[in-house]
């Protein structure tokens, strides 16, 4: 609920909402002469995007239900997967506070864009479910075809994404020492590069070979730089061909 999100960053004093059974500082109050960060500020309402706004520029505030105002000095570090200038240009997002965060931009890559780090991810995860369990599992690793799979997929909710279908599939192996592509949830298996068929029935006019064997290719090219967002390295690496292999094929292709 919003005023619980309000009392947790500007902290309260008691009686100011339910649950409000005592005073307390909120995380504002607690970053003073430090730094405070913030996550998911896309998805703030417009009366905490205004108050945070003010801690910013008058380095001020109040707790809720309180009217005395105090003094903070904090460093503000916000992250957020929405396009904030979207959303100023849509009226969700106030302009004024969007220019205050966006000060030095830190642009994280997503996790298809970085698919060498996903096995290494992945791996982590599953070492820290291990430790965590009760009683504590021996290491469980990445078999390669589940390595292969993972890294196909699309991860649209990045890191995160990886870390609950981790810990999923890690519920559901139990006593297993390697995780394989079998355990993994379905829509990562389906992700994965389909493998042509070899039945093919000749019509009885014959083909086209070339024509044929052109068509196809481009539309796996097709689908390689969707899946990475038009990142040809990354597409050449879905397709264990050379970038410059790649740009090759792409420019016969567009002349014919």
């Amino acid at each position: 609920p919003e005023t619980l999100l309000e009392g947790e960053l500007f902290g309260h004093v008691r009686g100011a909402f339910t649950g409000a059974v005592a005073n307390r500082q909120g995380r504002i109050e607690q970053a003073h002469r430090g730094t405070l960060f913030l996550d998911e500020v896309g998805t703030m309402s417009a009366a905490l995007q205004a108050k945070l706004l003010r801690v910013i520029q008058a380095r001020e505030f109040e707790r809720v239900g309180d009217s005395q105002t105090i003094k903070v000095d904090v460093r503000v570090i916000a992250a957020t997967n929405s396009d904030l200038k979207k959303m100023v240009e849509m009226g969700a997002f106030r302009e004024d506070l969007y220019y205050r965060l966006n000060v030095i931009p830190v642009r994280m890559p997503a996790l298809r864009e970085r698919r060498a780090d996903i096995p290494l991810l992945a791996q982590h995860f599953l070492e820290e479910l291990a430790k965590s369990a009760v009683p504590p599992r021996s290491r469980v690793t990445l078999g390669q075809d589940a390595q292969q799979a993972l890294m196909a997929f699309g991860w649209p909710g990045n890191v995160r994404q990886l870390e609950n279908v981790m810990e999923r599939t890690f519920a559901l192996s139990p006593g297993r020492a390697q995780i394989g592509a079998i355990d993994l949830p379905d829509e990562i298996r389906q992700a994965r590069a389909p493998v042509p068929s070899a039945d093919f029935i000749f019509p009885d006019v014959g083909i086209q070979m070339d024509r044929l064997v052109s068509d196809f290719e481009h539309d796996l090219i097709r689908r390689a730089l969707e899946r990475t967002g038009g990142n040809k390295r990354q597409a050449a690496e879905l397709l264990n061909v050379k970038r410059t292999t790649l740009i090759e094929k792409l420019k016969r292709l567009e002349r014919n």
